[in-house]
């Protein structure tokens, strides 16, 4: 019976009194942990819900989201995740598009997710951490998970959206639980004795696997910041002595920027530090490892793989900048636009095969089909290159190549370069449209706190490192940069200003 709440009843049945959940005061051993799972199945049987119906989860990170997650998965059913500041009309496509009964949401949402969800007539259930206990304080527990096989899905979460809506990766019992399994024993290595820092949000699927499933698989402390803040989340390491700590790059570059208020003891428990959701550049993992005492393993994956694909592995040798090499059971190759597997170090998209391949799209035969070829491979739209040892590099995404006068120029390289600089906290690198050209390179540049310099001098610093087509001709000065809810800066929010402006 390999569903996924099973790893919470194994483990409340090993470290029945241990610490499961926390989030400041709040505390969940796994005995109190899987007892409220079960009362969360007992409430969704109750008002109607059966195995295989969606539920929506518009919950910050709290044990309340961790509670009825788990609590759905023990009934079978299907966990909608998503992101607890959506509008009315966005509750209402996610919720539309996978014909959900149900919606967990937070009281402060109240108004977008009751309106999204009666506008498909899916139940509401509004509740913060105390609000759900209350909810389930008189229900006794389902005795048993319902049983369900390897390939029923349990999760569905919508990617992105970046060309168009956004598109919901059904994820398996059995692809969730071997790729927590695999983050646990191999990766990450995390046992019992680990407390994990839970800062990612739960709704992604970093969060989600790396984290809450991985933390549970593992029978470890999974400590909770309902809101990434980089002073929080250094006083929590210290606080609940975190030794594993995973975030994306903006999460970083973050922490490093008040890395001296600190002394380095705050974080002398860490152990293992891990980076994905996006590339991380390679002078801020420099930079944060030499203020922070400790390493970052950078990974790489997608919704679409549960997430984990490659991984940096903490017992072979690590190289800065790469993603790795593919984990254990999954195989990653480069190919050309006919589907060609490329030379070492020539670049070309990225394609993952393995146990972590989503089943499909939820209702979408043809997306599926056109990202799932027939012997298995996904094309990640990612352009990616790997080395004559097998350690793949992120090049950038595909979509966001920037053609400038027939020469290929990939955001991140000249992203890289820029963090090089010391007033540079955070750079972006878009395509601006170009008469004859087709595209001229920009650059969008947060200063570190303090620090000054001018359009012109990070342009020429760029230019003297990098091939004349390549360096950015235009460079303007924003507060900070667009991001998504994970943390990863959005290009496609970035904006030129007029030439005039800059």
């Amino acid at each position: 019976m390999p569903n996924l709440s099973r790893n919470l009843v194994e483990a409340a049945r090993s470290f029945p009194d241990k610490i499961a959940l926390r989030c400041d005061d709040l505390v969940h051993t796994y005995a109190e942990f899987d007892d409220a799972a079960a009362r969360v199945a007992t409430l969704l049987e109750r008002d109607g819900i059966e195995p295989g119906d969606r539920i929506g989860l518009m919950l910050p990170n709290s044990p309340a989201f961790a509670l009825a997650y788990y609590g759905i998965m023990r009934l079978g059913a299907i966990a909608v995740p998503m992101n607890p500041l959506l509008k009315s009309r966005e509750v209402e496509f996610y919720l539309g598009n996978t014909s959900a009964k149900g919606l967990f949401a937070h009281p402060l949402f109240a108004e977008a997710a009751n309106g999204g969800a009666a506008a498909v007539n899916a139940k509401t259930w509004l509740v913060d951490d105390a609000g759900l206990a209350d909810l389930i304080a008189d229900l006794p527990g389902q005795t048993e998970a319902v049983e369900r096989d390897d390939t029923d899905t349990a999760v569905v979460l919508h990617t992105s959206g970046t060309t168009g809506k956004p598109k919901g990766a059904e994820l398996t019992h059995g692809v969730l639980a071997r790729n927590a399994e695999v983050a646990t024993r191999t990766l990450l290595q995390v046992g019992p004795q680990d407390v994990v820092m839970g800062c990612l949000p739960l709704f992604h699927v970093f969060g989600l696997t790396c984290g809450l499933n991985a933390a549970v698989t593992a029978g470890a402390t999974l400590t909770l910041i309902t809101r990434f803040d980089a002073r929080k989340a250094i006083e929590v390491i210290e606080r609940d002595g975190v030794t594993v700590f995973e975030g994306v790059p903006t999460m970083y570059s973050a922490m490093l920027a008040v890395a001296d208020d600190f002394p380095q003891s705050a974080t002398a428990s860490l152990r293992a530090c891990v980076s994905g959701g996006a590339s991380l550049p390679v002078q801020v993992l420099n930079d944060f490892e030499k203020a922070f005492g400790c390493t970052i393993l950078e990974g790489y994956g997608l919704s679409e793989t549960s997430p984990a694909a490659s991984f940096n592995h903490p017992d072979r040798e690590r190289k800065p900048g790469s993603i790795g090499t593919p984990i254990e059971g999954v195989e990653m190759r480069v190919v050309d636009p006919d589907g060609n597997e490329v030379a070492p170090g020539e670049p070309g998209e990225i394609q993952i095969r393995g146990h972590n391949i989503m089943k499909g799209y939820w209702n979408l035969p043809d997306a599926t089909a056109a990202a799932i070829s027939a012997d298995g491979w996904f094309s990640s739209g990612d352009v990616g290159k790997v080395d004559d040892d097998g350690y793949f590099y992120i090049v950038d995404r595909m979509k966001e190549l920037i053609i400038r006068g027939g020469f290929n120029v990939y955001p991140r390289e000249i992203e890289e370069v820029l963090y090089e600089h010391p007033a540079v906290a955070e750079a972006a690198v878009i395509g601006i449209p170009h008469d004859s050209l087709g595209e001229e390179i920009g650059a969008a540049v947060a200063l570190k706190e303090g620090a000054h310099a001018e359009p012109d001098e990070l342009r020429d610093f760029v230019k003297e490192r990098v091939a004349a087509y390549k360096y950015p001709r235009r460079v303007w000065f924003v507060d900070s940069l667009p991001k998504g809810p994970t943390g990863k800066v959005v290009r496609r929010e970035i904006v030129a200003p007029a030439p005039s402006s800059q």
